[in-house]
């Protein structure tokens, strides 16, 4: 079994930027594509990016262009890079292994000036 780790949240201003990392343990993720979601209080958990075991990236529209993910060469880290943040991103983020259907315990990121 996968164990997932989440950091690098925190409390960032409108237009700041943050980079969130995911670091796996265990039977790690190496041949699985990898994904971030995130959950705001009182809304569904929601996907946010993908990257395949080969590099292939998605996101959903409404990060397209402001957040950035990809994994480390040794394909046991994956990050989320977050640029021109809003209020609405305020949310907790969690990582996913696709496959393994494990989870991250999630780590919070607060947009506010």
């Amino acid at each position: 079994q996968v164990q997932l780790v989440e950091s690098g949240g925190g409390l960032v201003q409108p237009g700041g930027s943050l980079r969130l990392s995911c670091a796996a343990s265990g039977n790690i993720f190496g041949a699985y594509p990898m994904a971030w979601y995130r959950q705001a209080p009182g809304l569904q958990r929601e996907w946010v990016a993908k990257i395949t075991y080969g590099g292939t990236t998605t996101y959903a529209n409404f990060v397209k262009g402001r957040f950035t993910i990809s994994r480390d060469a040794a394909k046991i880290t994956v990050y989320l890079h977050m640029d021109g943040m809003k209020p609405e991103d305020t949310a907790t983020y969690y990582c996913f292994s696709v496959g393994q259907n494990a989870w991250g315990q999630g780590t919070q990121v607060t947009v506010s000036s």
